[in-house]
């Protein structure tokens, strides 16, 4: 079959005879068609079908009550809309989708396939012009990017920020469904779609009813386009509602309401997702974007989940041990569901570093929800990145990069695990290879709230590599992204002492107590000799700390 047919032919499945007339007649006219049935074996069926249709000089799309509803020859028709390659035709009675109404359509549902038909004719002649035309091939809809593309992203790929979701329930605890909308989106365009979009942690911040300039947005996140939306859930059904809009001047390019049962929540993203790739000029990978879509049979566990992610961000006493109670949850709700696992391994093992004294007992529990992800879902780039970070502070060094290098692999534009590669990188005694792992987070997720994280862990790749000065700008950029990061307050003391301002590093150190009136300087040994495994200064660092902590004693 030619990449570049005459003759693309969208319709639904349930429709294959009567495209088998539409092909056939095509063919006696001495067109080049495509359908999918001439799919030789082997080939990569989203592949070959994306550059058919892009290559076509004309998209015939048979409209019926069966394909108003695909998701697939919607998106087609999408596309073809965009490639000005559209040529529909009704083969039977039905309603169209809403945005191609305003398309002409020729009315052939009484078509039995007779040469010599009137309205066949008509609509023959039609295909012909468009396959006579001088044709330009079909480009990926976006523009050159406000930002050079990332290393890793797919070139010409548009480029999209998805916006917190608005809560329309009215109720608090639907919050999560908003907040796990937009995580499932950026994870399943991330490795479904040939979409470069950026973190939902870099957008947290936009928070609200209304788009703010739209423009000055875009440019800020170095994006073309904007997706906002808002999720209502009544009793057991949920709607979600979502606009696409072009950053440079505001135009809303696409709306679109989704109503499904709750029960069906991976079908909604799917249609959702399927129909926002058809709207960007692109198109979806089945088997990945299904893959990460995948919900647990009891979506309880999916909730649990998703607001365990939320609260391990702030990265408190108190919010790890909520982290770890939600997953918990999921896991017991859904023993099969990988993600449960790694969020659960990731917050026992955030916890235990900074909070828990050695125990073999504890260091085990989270080895075994490592296991239990990787035996789940070994493919899903956000579980190998949690799976990551729980196989560094449990003591698997190695292992933890080589996970989080599988996750890199997976999704290039997912930041997350170039941080835990980095820290990897500092316990095993490469500060040069952490650093340029940060840079590489930094860069994929510039406005993220991990930065502040970054950045502590950066410092102390400055510190092992014996420049202090640097560190102690890390630690004022951290605060300054979060002057509540209690567990900076501390090492940047240490690093103001070595720098010889002492009187500040005093300053600072009382406000590390302050903030952690229950912190012992046992529980801040030992939390520095966990995170400065493989530092040459570590020695240095427990010294500056015990003075400190003297000094302060009683202040």
């Amino acid at each position: 079959m030619t990449a570049n047919p005459d003759i693309f032919l969208s319709y639904n499945r349930e429709d294959q005879a009567t495209a088998k007339r539409y092909a056939d007649a095509f063919a006696a006219e001495g067109l080049n068609v495509w359908w999918d049935t001439a799919l030789r074996s082997g080939e990569a069926y989203d592949e070959v079908t994306e550059a058919a249709l892009r290559g076509a000089k004309a998209v015939v799309v048979l409209w019926s009550p069966r394909s108003v509803v695909s998701r697939w020859v919607r998106a087609e028709a999408t596309i073809a809309d965009r490639c000005k390659t559209l040529v529909p035709v009704m083969i039977e009675a039905c309603e169209r989708p809403i945005m191609f109404e305003l398309t002409q359509t020729a009315e052939l549902s009484h078509w039995a396939g007779d040469a010599a038909d009137k309205a066949w004719q008509g609509f023959l002649a039609d295909v012909r012009g468009f396959v006579g035309r001088e044709v330009v091939a079909a480009p990926i809809i976006d523009a050159p990017e406000p930002a050079p593309a990332k290393p890793g992203t797919r070139g010409g790929a548009p480029s999209l920020a998805v916006l917190p979701f608005t809560n329309r329930s009215g109720l608090p605890e639907d919050e999560v469904f908003a907040y796990g909308m937009v995580e499932d989106l950026i994870d399943a365009l991330s490795h479904g779609v040939n979409v470069r979009v950026i973190s939902s942690s870099s957008t947290a911040r936009f928070r609200s009813g209304a788009l703010p300039d739209v423009e000055a947005l875009g440019r800020e996140l170095g994006v073309r386009y904007l997706l906002e939306g808002n999720v209502r859930r009544s009793g057991g059904d949920l709607r979600v509602t979502v606009q696409l809009v072009e950053a440079a001047g505001g135009e809303i390019l696409w709306t679109q309401k989704f109503d499904r049962p709750l029960a069906d929540l991976a079908a909604l993203q799917e249609e959702l997702i399927e129909e926002l790739a058809g709207n960007l000029g692109t198109q979806c990978l089945r088997a990945e974007m299904e893959q990460a879509l995948k919900k647990p049979g009891d979506h309880t566990a999916w909730e649990c989940v998703m607001r365990a992610q939320a609260v391990l961000r702030q990265f408190t006493g108190e919010s790890l041990r909520r982290a770890i109670a939600e997953a918990g949850k999921a896991v017991a709700i859904a023993p099969e569901y990988g993600l449960a696992h790694s969020m659960l391994a990731d917050s026992l093992a955030n916890a235990y570093t900074y909070l828990s004294p050695d125990d073999p007992a504890e260091l085990a529990r989270i080895r075994h929800h490592i296991a239990r992800a990787l035996a789940c879902d070994a493919e899903n780039a956000t579980v190998l990145a949690q799976v990551a970070d729980a196989l560094i502070y449990s003591g698997q060094l190695a292992e933890g990069l080589r996970r989080a290098k599988q996750a890199i692999a997976i999704s290039p534009g997912y930041g997350r695990p170039h941080l835990v590669a980095g820290a990897a990188c500092i316990m095993l005694g490469k500060p040069e290879a952490a650093l340029a792992h940060f840079a590489d987070f930094q860069r994929i997720e510039p406005h993220s709230p991990y930065q502040q994280y970054a950045l502590t862990w950066q410092a102390n790749a400055h510190v092992h590599l014996n420049d202090w000065a640097a560190a102690d700008e890390d630690y004022e950029r951290c605060l300054a992204l979060n002057p509540d990061a209690i567990y900076a307050f501390c090492q940047h003391a240490i690093v103001v002492r070595h720098l010889g301002r002492n009187e500040e590093a005093r300053q600072l150190m009382v406000e590390a107590r302050r903030r952690e009136p229950g912190a012992t300087l046992a529980l801040w040994e030992l939390r520095l000799g966990r995170w400065y495994v493989g530092n040459r200064a570590l020695g240095e660092v427990l010294a500056h700390l015990r003075a400190l902590w003297a000094e302060t004693e009683g202040a």
